[in-house]
């Protein structure tokens, strides 16, 4: 069984930052992308910031430049570093792991925290 847990949200005022963190587990054979997404109530999930094997990024327009997304693959984490936030960055966010166990790659997701961007 694999599992992802994620920590490192809470409240912060806006123009703050906070750093989110995400460990999978498991019975782990390899992790292609890795992701972050957010929801907010009564919207759909978007994608906010995702990396590639190869240390390709991409990031969603509205967090091009406040946002950065890394990897640790030897612990088999994603880390998302989040400055400069605004209220509207308030949701849930998730993180996503495409990964290989004995059998074929599968999507995996954690079970999200809560950002909180208020004053």
């Amino acid at each position: 069984q694999v599992q992802l847990v994620e920590s490192g949200g809470g409240l912060v005022q806006p123009g703050g930052s906070l750093r989110l963190s995400c460990a999978a587990s498991g019975n782990i054979f390899s992790i292609g992308t890795m992701g972050w997404y957010r929801q907010a109530p009564g919207k759909q999930r978007d994608l906010v910031a995702a990396i590639f094997n190869g240390g390709t990024t991409y990031y969603a327009d509205s967090v091009k430049g406040r946002f950065t997304i890394s990897r640790d693959n030897a612990k088999n984490m994603v880390y998302l570093q989040m400055n400069s936030l605004k209220p509207e960055d308030t949701a849930v966010y998730l993180c996503h792991m495409r990964i290989a166990t004995m059998s074929s790659p599968d999507d995996y997701w954690g079970q999200g925290t809560q950002v909180t961007v208020s004053s």
